[in-house]
């Protein structure tokens, strides 16, 4: 009979210890999988992105004058996804912006509630897509006719 029960009591520990250690790794991982999820969401651009404006503008420091006009600030994306991409595409939000852009959407800048249809050069407005910029133009009703555009 002692030596059932020994059994039984070695079976149940390492039972009881599988259990907990395969809980702490699924709440481990579950953890570090929001944290790419926030952190893709949250990241206004990817690196390359940011290396190709850089490129574009000459360098991040060299700052152009705004041109005359009212002055916004926010994210560009586009009218249809707003700030909220599809989160179950792997696009970062600057591809999902120039793809629903090429599928019939406009170019907009979300600055906090607010959304404003942008409307100026294409090309200039795709280089920016999901990046925080600085919008100097002029509003008529919620569409922004674009002056000029920098990344912040």
């Amino acid at each position: 009979m002692q030596n059932t029960r020994s059994w039984l009591v070695l079976v149940s520990f390492c039972a009881t210890t599988a259990v907990v250690v395969a809980l702490g790794m699924a709440i481990f991982f579950a953890g570090v999988t929001l944290a790419f999820a926030v952190v893709r969401t949250v990241a206004p651009a990817a690196v390359g992105d940011q290396l190709k404006l850089e490129a574009v503008n000459g360098s991040a420091a060299e700052e152009e004058p705004p041109a005359a006009g009212e002055a916004f600030s926010g994210l560009v994306t586009d009218d249809r996804c707003g700030a909220r991409h599809d989160m179950g595409s792997d696009k970062s939000p600057s591809e999902c912006a120039k793809a629903c852009v090429r599928n019939g959407a406009k170019y907009a800048l979300v600055d906090g509630d607010r959304t404003y249809t942008l409307e100026g050069d294409a090309e200039q407005l795709g280089k920016v897509a999901g990046l925080r910029v600085t919008v100097v133009g002029s509003l008529d009703g919620d569409t922004i006719q674009v002056s000029s555009i920098a990344a912040q």
